[in-house]
């Protein structure tokens, strides 16, 4: 038996709904009450239980983040049940302990990293800040941005304060990283330039995150070189 692949291995439930909506997937009736995840009938709730968020007709009402969060996909599944040892069930058994989790730290860290933390307070104040700003939109346990944190640290050396590159966690604010940075999936890649235009760069493909492609896209769009 040669190599396996599975092609849904990281994929987040994000992306699960991402994929749904775009190729208009039938899915079970039951999100649409308000279930982000369907278990047996007696340990089953809505998330959250009022039923204020569903998923209709291939879009979110309400708040999406309370189903979208990092691991929430578990949310709403084993309700009132404790494993053998008297913790609270989140899972059902099969699976290898730990597994769910897919990271341990946070990218770019402080006080170690050229990429520095933009807070939202800040954000909101971005686009007059009268400054070239490169904004990288992340999710820590998202595995395309951890593998391209090793470009984007050499990339904000290579800068060298020439313009400020600044990460913002997004899987938190969902909402406010779509109308802010035009984001809708991580990593998202947006320089905001010194009179507040908003520029979506173009990194969709893993092989497009290279320092010499976020060099030319703020060099194209700034006239900034490193």
């Amino acid at each position: 038996l040669g190599d396996v692949v599975n092609p849904l291995a990281y994929w987040t439930f994000e992306d699960c709904f991402d994929y749904i909506t775009k190729y208009k997937i039938p899915i079970h009736p039951l999100h649409a009450d308000g279930y982000p995840s369907i278990g047996d009938k007696k340990d089953t709730v809505k998330v959250p239980e009022d039923g204020s968020v569903k998923y209709v007709d291939f879009k979110f009402e309400g708040n999406k983040a309370e189903w979208l969060d990092y691991a929430a996909e578990r949310k709403g599944r084993f309700t009132g049940l404790q494993n053998k040892d008297g913790s609270v069930k989140t899972e059902c058994g099969i699976h290898v302990a730990g597994a769910e989790k897919t990271w341990d730290r946070d990218l770019w860290e402080d006080g170690k990293s050229k990429v520095k933390e933009l807070t939202k307070a800040d954000a909101e104040k971005l686009e007059k800040a009268g400054k070239d700003t490169l904004v990288v939109t992340y999710a820590p346990w998202c595995q395309f941005c951890q593998g391209m944190e090793e470009e984007m640290e050499k990339f904000a050396s290579s800068m060298d304060g020439k313009i400020d590159v600044v990460k913002f966690r997004g899987d938190e604010e969902r909402d406010f990283i779509e109308s802010k940075f035009e984001a809708t999936g991580f990593p998202t890649i947006t320089l905001v330039d010194k009179d507040g235009k908003v520029i979506k760069g173009d990194f969709n493909e893993p092989e497009k995150r290279s320092v010499e492609a976020f060099t030319k896209f703020v060099k194209d769009n700034t006239g900034v070189a490193a």
